[in-house]
């Protein structure tokens, strides 16, 4: 076992993943690097210059045989590679979800989604750490991904991961894996080598420790195969460059080949033929807004008492605007000229909603109880507010929400509609 405790090798893959993510990289060296491991001009094209970042070893999406209208789960999803050339798979209907423990990863996945005009809930991509339970649905995804990450969790944490992986297939659901692993086992030099660790080497584990662990986990039809990849090129470094091509003083001082090798590797989460043929409308993401960037804001909030004032005191002169994001949930009654915006869909409309508000110096979100939907919103509008540096509207949220507005209005007309 390395000298490392597992939060500090999580740390330091988050600080190297993230410097990569916020650095500027040549195209023309990370082009030839993710040729060197599958990935065709054509695929490199079709996708943002900054979607790829030479950080993979091997191209699991060409292996994976996605289809029209399939889920897939990309896990490690970097900058988006992965998940871009799965959209163009499995189409409008379908859905290609990133994970990433890296929120500057997200972030630059997120701008590369945009500029191909892809949104949720075709594509979506989720910061959270893959040591930890995934924020999923049992049983919803038909693939799961992932390029040479695996090797990057402790090994404390590997098999966890991987039964995370099971729990969440669909029974038949298939699983594609290039990855780093161990020829034989590692020297103390190696395991105690922080850099080799970041650069995919000191965290890999032996293939029958692999193919133990995937059996433990339930899967079968397990494979593995030697891919051949170079792999003494195409490592990295945690200060977020190419180790051994644009900073030659981090070059290993051993040979990477004769230590570790990539791999393929494929399995299948078992099932009977009548659950092969199961469909389910169960939404996949555990959270929705998890498709959505934190917010960052605390909008405050405004009692039904003051705003029953503000209504009365000025219904019509623009200086006060009522938002509804409820949706299934809206019948009942809601505040009478208050304008309904659907959460699950407001961050992306955000643009058409600041060109209608942007003079409104009060905007006020509600939902149910104004505990989750409603705060949200609000955060989400106050953050853009402060991005576009617009100080001529304030969001606020109606404390108590519907409920609250109800319970004190809910027999004035004038107050509340049906």
């Amino acid at each position: 076992m390395s000298n490392f405790t597992d939060s500090s090798l999580v740390n330091a893959v988050i600080e190297a993943y993230s410097q990569k993510a916020k650095s500027a990289t040549g195209r023309s060296l990370t082009d030839k690097t993710a040729q060197s491991v599958g990935y065709t001009e054509s695929d490199l094209k079709s996708i943002p210059a900054s979607a790829q970042l030479g950080l993979g070893c091997g191209s699991p999406v060409h292996a994976a045989n996605l289809k029209d209208r399939e889920i897939v789960v990309d896990l490690g999803s970097g900058a988006g590679i992965d998940i871009l050339l799965a959209a163009l798979k499995v189409g409008p209907h379908g859905q290609a979800i990133g994970i990433d423990v890296s929120a500057d990863m997200i972030a630059l996945a997120r701008r590369n989604a945009t500029e191909k005009g892809l949104k949720f809930p075709q594509v979506a991509f989720i910061q959270a750490s893959l040591a930890e339970p995934l924020p999923i649905t049992t049983n919803t995804v038909d693939c799961v991904l992932s390029n040479c990450v695996i090797n990057l969790l402790p090994h404390s944490k590997k098999e966890g991961a991987l039964k995370e992986i099971y729990r969440i297939l669909k029974p038949g659901g298939r699983l594609v894996i290039d990855d780093i692993v161990a020829r034989r086992p590692l020297s103390d030099e190696i395991r105690n080598d922080l850099t080799a660790y970041v650069n995919c080497i000191s965290g890999s584990i032996l293939v029958e420790k692999y193919k133990t662990i995937l059996e433990t986990s339930g899967f079968t039809e397990i494979t593995f195969l030697e891919t051949g990849n170079e792999l003494q090129q195409i490592c990295i470094v945690a200060n977020g460059s190419s180790c051994c091509s644009a900073n030659t003083s981090c070059k290993p001082k051993y040979d990477v080949n004769a230590w570790v090798a990539s791999y393929q590797i494929t399995a299948v989460k078992n099932s009977t033929s009548q659950e092969r043929g199961e469909t389910t409308l169960t939404p996949v993401l555990l959270r929705w807004w998890d498709a959505y960037p934190k917010v960052k804001s605390d909008p405050g909030r405004i009692p039904v008492e003051e705003l029953e004032i503000l209504m009365r005191e000025s219904p019509t002169n623009g200086n006060l605007a009522v938002i509804d994001v409820r949706k299934d949930d809206r019948a009942g009654g809601h505040v009478r000229g208050s304008e309904n915006w659907y959460a699950q869909t407001f961050y992306d409309n955000l643009p058409a909603f600041l060109e209608k508000h942007k003079n409104t110096s009060r905007v006020i979100f509600y939902c149910g109880s104004s505990s989750g939907r409603g705060p949200r919103c609000a955060g989400w509008y106050q953050d853009y507010l402060n991005d576009k540096s617009v100080t001529s509207s304030t969001a606020y949220v109606l404390q108590g929400g519907i409920k609250a507005w109800l319970a004190k209005y809910g027999d004035q007309e004038d107050l509340v509609e049906v």
